[in-house]
């Protein structure tokens, strides 16, 4: 049997680990991942794991920062008026919010701080800057 190829469509199941050992994502007790491999639908270095596995097949990889979510950029990073902030949403810290874009898209950011006027909000992906380990399980290939 060929293994999975750039093209196929996959289930995939998988714990995420930090270099610690912690959880910070995993499909146990759930749904596998479906994605189609080459699509960009996932990190390259998840993507480029899978690729040459065959059904039923386990294995563990490290991705490094630059193959998972990249470096964290200061530059995302952004103080926005208090003001701009619809009246009615209570703004705490940690809350993940969504902005408009300069390109029109939707940008999302966590509420890093808050002090009299101003939010601190980070766009940042979550586990940018972070190496990750998965465990991964090829549970299905479709052309």
């Amino acid at each position: 049997m060929a293994g999975a190829k750039r093209g196929n469509n996959v289930k995939v199941h998988y714990k995420g680990t930090f270099d610690d050992g912690t959880v910070f994502d995993s499909s146990e007790g759930g749904e596998p991942l479906a994605f189609s491999v080459g699509s960009g639908q996932v990190i390259p270095g998840f993507e480029d794991a899978v690729v040459g596995m065959e059904v039923g097949e386990k294995k563990d990889v490290h991705v490094s920062v630059e193959m998972a979510y990249g470096e964290r950029q200061d530059e995302l990073v952004m103080n926005v008026p208090k003001e701009q902030v619809p009246p009615d949403l209570e703004v705490e810290v940690g809350m993940r919010l969504e902005m408009g874009a300069p390109d029109g898209g939707v940008l999302r950011v966590v509420v890093v701080d808050i002090n009299d006027d101003v939010l601190i909000l980070d766009a940042n992906p979550p586990l940018a800057g972070e190496p990750l380990n998965f465990h991964l399980e090829l549970v299905e290939i479709t052309p």
